[in-house]
Parts: structure tokens; C-alpha cells; sequence
């Protein structure tokens, strides 16, 4: 009951709508008719407008189509000869299909109004014919079971709105509209082009291949321009992409706003002369007040058309293309033409011939009268479209399958056997191809859409007419891309053009928009350290932590990595010194052995010495690891050796400062004593442990290693990090103490005889020792990162162990080679006489007599302890005895004294000797060196 009540007032609406219609002195619609069984309507736009004025009492005065276009007849056209082709294919068997086209006048209520009409939805609207009065109802012989068309999307959006009452189909050719997809509102309507959205994103791929991030917009203001042009903007955003001025015209435009709306945006385009690029997505007709409206300053430009107006050469006019501009249009996808462009070139030219297409009649009789076939042919050939003849022709097959789909368990033959969503669902769900030489297969998607995707075409002046044929690229909807078919040639005129708000920021810097559009920008150049490798980069990028670059720079390089090397001339000097520092040491140790009997060397406490001097080679080789490139076992070797060596060489020299003060400077009640407890090798054992353990305890917590660091330059140090650095200062500061120590002791025996007194030597050594290390510590602390560091701790180890081995070892050298008289027995006792007798000291109470308990017991104080006996030179007895050489000495150790009788001094020599050697009797030596 509802349904009936619905159609009953449609038809009131239409009987109403009608009779005003036909009332009115509207001219008769064109219209091309042909039977079949299966009916399809077509509306296309072969007027481009409509004149209507109402009447100065109210009436509706008379509703004329003008501008006939022949661009539109030829789409007409496409459809007669794709409705032709399907049957005389064996697609359809035995059925036909036949057509009932109509012109919507490129206007929505005037194809509204034709609609109504073209369904024969109520029984009682009659057709008008001029010259009849005839109000008997006339129904066509087959109702319309789908429909083609429209073009525009306006006038799509009203029919479909009409065509889904009943469910009857309706395919598009040429509506993008995205709103058309939304099925809950146009639940019948497809298309065989792609929806407005893709077309955007393909204007924005244009202007992204070619750097166009500047550029102003103009559209129309309807469904389609105002979809379109939100579509671009929010895909522009996305790229970058900023809009110079957003123009919107009106659908339309009286006089007065049309030249203001187009006045102000010539005017955008003259005030920024950094807008190289217009997109536009207006009507042609708008397209052609403004083309027509630039001024000199507003031409040259580069116009990048929708399909709106893409293939409408009219927007010229009487202007060319040198004057407007280069157009590049994105058009629907086309294919061949070759079939089409057959049946062109045999029409009749005769109007009479075509009786049932008087669309193609009033061509015929008002410019094609006089026309030959061949002439006819290439006339039309000329306003054809490729991409129409593509999308008209996938419209026809798709309906020629479903059909096919539909009637093949029925019969359809001789009308409609079937309801009209029947056929929707059997189009929705069919597959189809453009034709035998076409493999692609295609269907529409969920929302009704064809995604073939568009053409990019350039226009080309061709005398005094427009070439729009010409593709110089395609785009690709699945899978996205951009492709250029022939790039050189859009290159040649559009690739020097720029279109930005700002000049490119080359490589090497970096765009600031300072709260500008994002397209607006100044270029600042990178900081050091940071480079950008690309035009307009946002950000610099910052080098890798082995590369540095300059300011502004367009790559990092990588830094050069530097360290103390055995080519550098400071490294050779330092190096020569250390060479010669072991060579001397072995010389020192050579020459000692060779003379280990003298006097020089007995009283420099020879297997010490031995030592000493074996602690001065490691100390000078431990100099030699500070060159070259570090790695982990150098940095751990070099400080280990160090400390190691070092320590048994202070180890040793604190031992015999300590024996020699022993020997002569200690209270002989407590000499005893102390002699018992002093144990040199012992002791040097115990020193050199202590920073054994130091050592082990650094290497096992936090070992030193190499390691990188930056220098700020263009360079990268490579060095040793010592690890933890607690231990790295206890095994100095544990070397400086032992130092210290010996350095006090040798100062208290600073006064002792010459032949046995090394400790002013030791001093002057342990002076410099400290000197150095308490220099180098500030040094080194403050040095993070240097070059010449490993030279600084390679001076100081130098300057100690060439300070040891000149005041140590080249003296007693100097005596050996030089000075063999003082290296004799007879030398070093007088060397003692001549301590005894200085006023400071109490000369020893000896008394030359015969009692040799007496005299023994006078010498006691010189003789009385083991480190004497050791630092005195001894002869051997026959009896294979030691005897220290004190028996002379005794006898002149008071040279006031009167000369002994022989008696007396022979019992000395004998008869005391073998009492004090058994009494005192120790070794020589009894430490070791380590270093």
C-alpha cells in the first residue's frame, strides 16, 4: 500500500512538473532512439547551457538549450556505436540491446525534467511534439532498464537521487564526485571512472614530480568543485604542498560577481609572482571568463586542469596558449580508438538519414549540411575524446554482461523480463572487458567504482586550434604511481618552471619556517657536525661519532684517527732517548760484571747494584709502549711494567741507603740489633709485592683499554683510558712513598765516607723523581684528551730513570775507566781514615799495643756489624777466610798515634782476625732489584 501511495505522488510530482514543462514554450529535447530488448537511457550534456527567464507577470517563460557542443554529440555517439558493436558480437546471443538518449543540457532541472520523462514512470505523461496538440498518453515501447550517464556530477547526484526510487541502475562516464560513492544515499548508482579523491591524488603526484610546492586554487562552487578541491588541499598538506590562494567561484555568475571573483584572483596571481602553478578544478565556462580576464602579468603560468575542464578547448577562446600558459590535464584513462573512429568516417552526412538521432540531425543541418563523408569523418574525429570513448564503451559492456548474467536462465526477449535491482545486483557482480583485444578483466568495488585510473595530457597549439591528444603520463590507481610516458618532452616545458614561496635550500642547510606557511621558509646552514644531504631538508642530520663535517656541509667525512706514533718527530726523539737509556743500562750492567771484584763495585753492594740496573732496563722499556697504536694489551703492559720495574728500582735504592746508614750511622747498642732484622731481599721482596697486588687488583676491577675520543676536530684521538683510576694513583703514590723513604734516609747519610756514600747521589735521584711525578700528575689530570699525553708520562719515566742510572752508576763508572787509582784497597781505607778524623766525629779509641784484646776491642766500632763487613773491601786469607781489610786501616785509623810495634800488629792481623770474622761473619748482598 505504501508503494503504491509512493508512486502515485511521484507521479503527481511528475504530471506537475510536466505540464509546467510543456505549458512553457520549451523546445523540443534532441534525442536518439533505437528498440531493443533491452533498453538503456543516456543523458549527456549536448547543450552546454540554459536560457531561462521568468515572465514579468510570474509565468515561466521559455526554457532554451544553447551552445550545442559538438565534443558532447560525438560522446552521443560512442554510445549508438558501442550499443552497435555489442550487437553484432555473439555476446548476447539472440538479444539486442537498444538505447533512448536524451540531452540534459549540462543542466540539472532541465535533466530532471527529461528523466522524468525518458522513465515513463506514469502511464498519462505524454511526449510533446511541435505542431500537435496531443494529450492522448503515447508509452514508449520498452521502459529504460538502466541508464547512462550523466556527465557532470551535479546533474548525476539529482538523477541518481530519481532512478533510486525504483532500484533502475544508473553508470556514469564521466561523475567523480566522491559524495556518489556513499551507497546508503545512491544505493544504484556505478561508474566507470574513479571518484575525485584518486583524481587529487594524482594532481598532487604531479606537482611533487616536478618541485611545485607554491600554488593557487580555483574551483567552482558545486558537489564536484568543492569535493575535489578538499580532497587536494588535505593530500597537498600531506606532501608539503601549500595553497597560495584558494579561490572559489560560483556555480552561477551573474556580471557583477563573476568579474569581481575573477578580478581578485588575477590579481593573487599578479601579486605573488612566485606562483608558477594554478590548479584548477572549475567548470570551462568559468575557465573561460577567467582565461579571458588575465592580464600580461597573470599569463605565462602553468594551469594544471581537472578532468572538468581538461579536453574543453573553448576556454581559449580567441586567446593562444603562449598567451595563457602551458595546461596540463589529468583525464579520465583512455583506450584505443581506432573502432570508433571507424564508424565516424561512415556516417551519412545526410540529416535525413538519421531520423531516429536528432542529436546528430541539428549538426548535420546547421554545419554539416555541406559536408562530405570523409569531411564529416574528420570533423568529428577532431572533438573526440579518448578517454569517452573508453569509459562510454566499459558502461555498455558491463550492462551487455549482465544481461547476459541475468537472462541466462530466463528469457528476456522482447522486453523486460526482470526487475531493475535484479540488473543492479547483476552488474555489482559481473566481470566484463572492454572488448576481444582487451585482456584486463574489470568489476566494480563495494562502493560501485571503476578504478582505471587517469592520463596526463599536454596541450599542444595547433594553428588556430587545441591538440588535447596527446598523453604524457599515466596514473595508476592499484598500485599507486605516477609514471611519464614522455617525460623529456613535458621536461623541455615545465621543467624549468619553479612554483615555491621560497628558493630551494640546497645541501648543506636546513629549511626554518619561523611560524611561516611550511612552504615559506629561509635556509640556514647546517652547524658543524651536522650535514643534510638532500634539497629542503627540515632538519640536519647529525654525523656519526667517527665523522665530522663544516659548517654546511652536504656530507660527513670521516675523521682522522691520530695517536703518538712511531712516525711523529717527537715520538722518534723520545724513542732514541729510551734506545740509548737501555743501551747505557747494559753497558753499566757489562762493565760491573766484568769489574765485580774491585773495590767500586763491592762497595756499591754489587748484586743489588745487579738489580738496580736490571729495574732501570724494564723501566726504560716500559717508556717504549707509550708509542704506537694503543690496543688493550699495550695499555695494560705499559703501566704494569712501569709500576713493576720501578718499584724494585726504589725498592733497591732504598735498601742501601738504609744499609749504608746501618753501617756507619747507627748507635753501636743498637746496631745489633737492627742488623738482625734488616734483610734486604726480604724487604724488596715484600715492597715490590705490595704493587704486585696493586697491579692485579687494577687489572681485575676496571683494566686500562683503548679507547676513541673525540678531539672536536676533524680528528679522533686513539688512547689509553687507564680504568679505574684509584688504582692507577695508589701504584704512583705508592712508588712516591717508597721514594720518599729513601730519599730521607740517603739525606741523613749524606756525610758518610766517599768511597761508600752513594747517599747524596740517591738524594740528587729521588729529588728528580719526585720533581717529575708531582709535575705530571696536574699534567694529567688536566689533559683529557691529547695527543702529546702518552709523551708526558714518557718524559717523566725518562728524566727518573736516566736521573738513577747517570747519579747512581756513571760516578763509579767514571772511577773504573778513568780513575782505576781510586778503585784500589789502599784508596778506600784511606777514604775511611779521612772520615774518622773529621772533627764532628769521636775518633775510635785504638790503642796499638801488644794486648790484642785491646786493639780488637778498639776497632769494634768500625768492624762491629755485618753491613760494615759488607761495605768494606775484603781480601781472602789463606785459610779461604774473609777477613774484612781493617788490620792497615786499624793502624792508621788515629794518625797521631805512634806506629805499632810489628809484635802488636802481627798479633792483630792473626790472632784477632779469625775472632772478628767468626764474630761478624754475614754475607755481602741481601737484596735483589726488581724493575
Amino acid at each position: 500500500m505504501a508503494t503504491h501511495t509512493g508512486l502515485c505522488y511521484l507521479c503527481l510530482v511528475v504530471v506537475a512538473s510536466w505540464g509546467s514543462l510543456h505549458c512553457s514554450s520549451y523546445i523540443r529535447p534532441l534525442k536518439a532512439t533505437k528498440d531493443g530488448d533491452i533498453i538503456i537511457g543516456g543523458i549527456f550534456p549536448v547543450h552546454e547551457s540554459v536560457n531561462f527567464q521568468d515572465n514579468y507577470d510570474g509565468r515561466p517563460s521559455g526554457r532554451n538549450c544553447t551552445r550545442y557542443s559538438v565534443a558532447r554529440l560525438v560522446q552521443v555517439l560512442m554510445l549508438v556505436e558501442a550499443v552497435e558493436a555489442v550487437n553484432h558480437s555473439p555476446l548476447l546471443g539472440n538479444l539486442t540491446l537498444g538505447y533512448h538518449i536524451v540531452d540534459s543540457c549540462s543542466d540539472v532541472s532541465t535533466a530532471v525534467a527529461v528523466m522524468q520523462r525518458l522513465l515513463d514512470v506514469c502511464p498519462w505523461v505524454s511526449w510533446s511534439r511541435p505542431g500537435r496538440n496531443n494529450s492522448r498518453p503515447v508509452r514508449p515501447a520498452r521502459s529504460v532498464s538502466v541508464v547512462v550517464g550523466g556527465y557532470h556530477s551535479e546533474i548525476s547526484i539529482a538523477v541518481a537521487r530519481q532512478l533510486s526510487i525504483n532500484q533502475i541502475p544508473q553508470i556514469s562516464y564521466g561523475s567523480t564526485t566522491g559524495i556518489l560513492s556513499d551507497k546508503s544515499r545512491f544505493p544504484a548508482f556505478m561508474r566507470t571512472v574513479p571518484e575525485d579523491n584518486y583524481q587529487a591524488q594524482a594532481i598532487v603526484d604531479i606537482l611533487v614530480a616536478w618541485n611545485w610546492t607554491w600554488v593557487g586554487v580555483v574551483t567552482t562552487d558545486g558537489d564536484y568543485g568543492r569535493y575535489a578541491a578538499q580532497r587536494f588541499q588535505e593530500h597537498a598538506k600531506e606532501k608539503g604542498i601549500c595553497i597560495a590562494f584558494y579561490e572559489v567561484l560560483s556555480d552561477i555568475l551573474d556580471d557583477t560577481s563573476r568579474e569581481r571573483v575573477i578580478n581578485r584572483t588575477v590579481q593573487n596571481i599578479e601579486r605573488d609572482p612566485n606562483i608558477g602553478v594554478i590548479v584548477s578544478f572549475a567548470k570551462p565556462d568559468h575557465m573561460k571568463y577567467l582565461m579571458s580576464m588575465l592580464s600580461p602579468n597573470a599569463t605565462g603560468r602553468i594551469w594544471v586542469a581537472s578532468d572538468n575542464w581538461a579536453t574543453s578547448s573553448r576556454v581559449v577562446e580567441n586567446r593562444t596558449l603562449s598567451e595563457i600558459g602551458t595546461v596540463i590535464g589529468v583525464t579520465l584513462k583512455s583506450a584505443n580508438m581506432s573502432h570508433f573512429q571507424r564508424y565516424v568516417d561512415g556516417l551519412d552526412p545526410d540529416p535525413a538519414a538519421h531520423q531516429n538521432n536528432t542529436i546528430l540531425q541539428q549538426y548535420l543541418w546547421s554545419e554539416g549540411k555541406d559536408l562530405t563523408q570523409p569531411e564529416l569523418g574528420a570533423a568529428l574525429k577532431k572533438k573526440i575524446y579518448p578517454y569517452a570513448v573508453f569509459s562510454v564503451g566499459l558502461a555498455v559492456r558491463a550492462i551487455a554482461r549482465a544481461v547476459v548474467n541475468l537472462c541466462a536462465n530466463r528469457d528476456c526477449r522482447g522486453g523486460n523480463n526482470f526487475k531493475p535491482w535484479e540488473l543492479k545486483n547483476a552488474l555489482r557482480n559481473s566481470n566484463f572487458t572492454l572488448g576481444p583485444d582487451d585482456p584486463y578483466l574489470y568489476k566494480f568495488d563495494q562502493h560501485g567504482d571503476l578504478n582505471t585510473g587517469y592520463d596526463v595530457i599536454l596541450w599542444k597549439q595547433n594553428g588556430e586550434n587545441i591538440d588535447m591528444t596527446e598523453v604524457v603520463a599515466k596514473y595508476n590507481i592499484s598500485p599507486r604511481g605516477l609514471s611519464f610516458v614522455n617525460e623529456a618532452k613535458i621536461s623541455n616545458l615545465v621543467g624549468n618552471v619553479t612554483s615555491r614561496c621560497s628558493p630551494s635550500c640546497g645541501p648543506g642547510k636546513r629549511k626554518v619556517t619561523d611560524h611561516k606557511p611550511v612552504c615559506c621558509f629561509v635556509c640556514e646552514a647546517c652547524s658543524n657536525n651536522t650535514f643534510s644531504n638532500a634539497t629542503d631538508s627540515k632538519d640536519c642530520m647529525t654525523c656519526e661519532a667517527h665523522q665530522w663535517s663544516e659548517e654546511g656541509s652536504s656530507r660527513c667525512l670521516d675523521k682522522k684517527i691520530v695517536f703518538f706514533g712511531w712516525k711523529h718527530n717527537f715520538a722518534i726523539v723520545l724513542l732514541s732517548f729510551a734506545a740509548l737509556g737501555v743501551l747505557l743500562t747494559l753497558v753499566v750492567l757489562v762493565l760491573f760484571l766484568a769489574q765485580w771484584s774491585t773495590p767500586v763495585v763491592r762497595a756499591s753492594v754489587g748484586p743489588i747494584s745487579l738489580l738496580l740496573l736490571i729495574s732501570l732496563l724494564g723501566t726504560f722499556v716500559s717508556a717504549v709502549l707509550f708509542v704506537g697504536r694503543p690496543n688493550n694489551p699495550q695499555c695494560q703492559a705499559r703501566q704494569v711494567l712501569f709500576g713493576l720495574s720501578f718499584t724494585l728500582c726504589v725498592s733497591c735504592i732504598l735498601v742501601k741507603s738504609l744499609k749504608i746508614l746501618l753501617a756507619f750511622q747507627i748507635d753501636p747498642s743498637k746496631r745489633l740489633i737492627l742488623d738482625k732484622l734488616f734483610q734486604p731481599y726480604p724487604i724488596i721482596a715484600a715492597c715490590v709485592a705490595i704493587q704486585v697486588g696493586i697491579c692485579t687488583a687494577w687489572l681485575v676491577t676496571e683494566a686500562p683499554c683503548a679507547e676513541q675520543k673525540d678531539l672536536g676536530r676533524n680528528q679522533i684521538i686513539l688512547q689509553c683510558n687507564e680504568g679505574n683510576m684509584l688504582f692507577f694513583g695508589l701504584m704512583l703514590g705508592y712508588i712516591g712513598l717508597l721514594s720518599l723513604i729513601g730519599f730521607v734516609i740517603a739525606f741523613m747519610g749524606r756525610g758518610l765516607p766517599d768511597g761508600y756514600n752513594e747517599a747524596k747521589f740517591i738524594t740528587f735521584s729521588m729529588v728528580i723523581y719526585l720533581i717529575c711525578w708531582v709535575v705530571f700528575g696536574p699534567v694529567y689530570a688536566h689533559s683529557h684528551a691529547d695527543l702529546f699525553l702518552p709523551a708526558v708520562e714518557m718524559i717523566v719515566i725518562l728524566f727518573t730513570a736516566y736521573g738513577i742510572l747517570c747519579t747512581l752508576f756513571l760516578p763509579k763508572c767514571y772511577i773504573i775507566l778513568f780513575r782505576k787509582e781510586r778503585n784500589t784497597k789502599e784508596a778506600f781505607r784511606q777514604n775511611v781514615r779521612d772520615y774518622t778524623q773529621r772533627p764532628s766525629l769521636e775518633p775510635p779509641s785504638i790503642s796499638l799495643t801488644d794486648d790484642p784484646s785491646s786493639n780488637a776491642q778498639s776497632f769494634r766500632p768500625l768492624q762491629g756489624s755485618s753491613s760494615q763487613a759488607s761495605l768494606v773491601p775484603r781480601e781472602e786469607v789463606p785459610d779461604g777466610r774473609v777477613s774484612p781489610l781493617s788490620a792497615v786501616s786499624s793502624a792508621h785509623l788515629t794518625p797521631k798515634s805512634p806506629p805499632a810495634a810489628p809484635e802488636a800488629q802481627h798479633t792483630f792481623l792473626t790472632g784477632d782476625r779469625t775472632t772478628l770474622v767468626n764474630k761478624h761473619k754475614k754475607s755481602l748482598v741481601r737484596c735483589a732489584t726488581v724493575h
